[in-house]
């Protein structure tokens, strides 16, 4: 039997989770089966960008069972940018126990352990209600939706090539800390021109000098040098990804590496063996090469995913599919 292959697209579900915040409070919250709003025109979710969302996964394991990878840190990174985006956060608790109903009550469109695709947990919060002014919303609206998604760039063994944007993702001090629309609307055009250009996706250089890597398009960037240390970007522009934060306790505690967040200058990569964009969705791809101002610089690990890497996406993915060891309280089993 042909093993069923999942892209990276809409796929209708039973329903998904909403609950609303009026008169300073949040209501418990419901499941419903249409995937769609009804919201005022007036908005400031629409006319603001008064919003924030989350990005998670629920993996189907060997033995039938389905389990989340590291819940707790995702519902403490929605607060923190709900909080940034003036928005009413919904409690760690509240945000556990909606994904948690959302995905049950999907249960059925979890993938496959064969496949190794996973049911994508988006949720989100908006600004809603009648409010034309510059000023927090009236009302707002929690929600979870799911759907069953495969990897974003393609398979992990084979290195894609990243074009140096021109453009910057968010301001110095802004809002590239937080996960909100703002800044995956201002990496919408440079990722385009990228793939237009032939490229997988876009790096971002720092908004204040362009000298300084920060984000590869909706992922981090991290390289392993060539004397066997983990490194990865420093700023305060830079989300701080949760898979990136465990590759870096991986690389530390079970390959025994040095770890190092540090400035790394987009002109000064010779030190660099493997490089690679880490993610919920991007999971671990590596990067073959990066071109900046109009010149290609070619990792040696360029044509095939480097050892390094190979290590960290294998354990990654045994500790989220349940065949290896929960190493730190990771993992919630449903």
């Amino acid at each position: 039997m042909e093993k069923k292959t999942y892209g990276f697209g809409y796929t209708k579900t039973k329903s998904n989770f909403i609950a609303h915040y009026q008169d300073g409070k949040w209501d418990e919250g419901v499941l419903q089966d249409k995937d769609t709003l009804t919201i005022s025109a007036l908005s400031p979710a629409l006319h603001y960008g008064q919003e924030a969302f989350e990005g998670l996964k629920a993996y189907r394991r060997k033995d039938g069972k389905v389990q989340l990878f590291r819940i707790h840190d995702n519902a403490k990174r929605f607060v923190m940018s709900c909080e940034r985006m003036m928005m009413p956060p919904v409690s760690v608790e509240m945000f556990i126990d909606a994904v948690k109903k959302t995905v049950r009550d999907n249960i059925d469109f979890v993938p496959e352990y064969e496949t190794n695709a996973t049911l994508y947990v988006r949720p989100y919060m908006i600004g809603v209600g009648h409010n034309i002014g510059l000023r927090p919303a009236p009302e707002y609206i929690f929600g979870v939706v799911v759907l069953p998604v495969g990897t974003y760039f393609g398979p992990a063994t084979k290195p894609v090539d990243f074009l140096v944007s021109e453009f910057d993702r968010a301001a110095p001090y802004g809002t590239g800390h937080v996960k909100v629309g703002g800044n995956y609307a201002a990496s919408l055009y440079p990722q385009f021109y990228a793939k237009e250009k032939g490229f997988a996706d876009c790096l971002f250089l720092d908004p204040k000098t362009h000298t300084k890597i920060e984000e590869v398009g909706a992922a981090n960037f991290f390289a392993i040098t060539k004397d066997g240390k983990y490194i990865t970007p420093t700023s305060p522009s830079i989300l701080k990804s949760i898979t990136n934060n465990s590759m870096m306790y991986l690389a530390k505690h079970k390959l025994k590496m040095p770890v190092e967040q540090v400035v790394m200058y987009i002109d000064k990569l010779d030190h660099i063996e493997e490089a690679g964009a880490c993610g919920t969705a991007a999971i671990i791809t590596p990067v073959g090469s990066v071109t900046y101002q109009g010149k290609k610089h070619v990792f040696p690990c360029h044509e095939t995913i480097g050892p390094v890497t190979k290590k960290l996406h294998e354990m990654l993915l045994g500790i989220q599919f349940g065949d290896l060891e929960d190493p730190d309280g990771w993992i919630t089993v449903l």
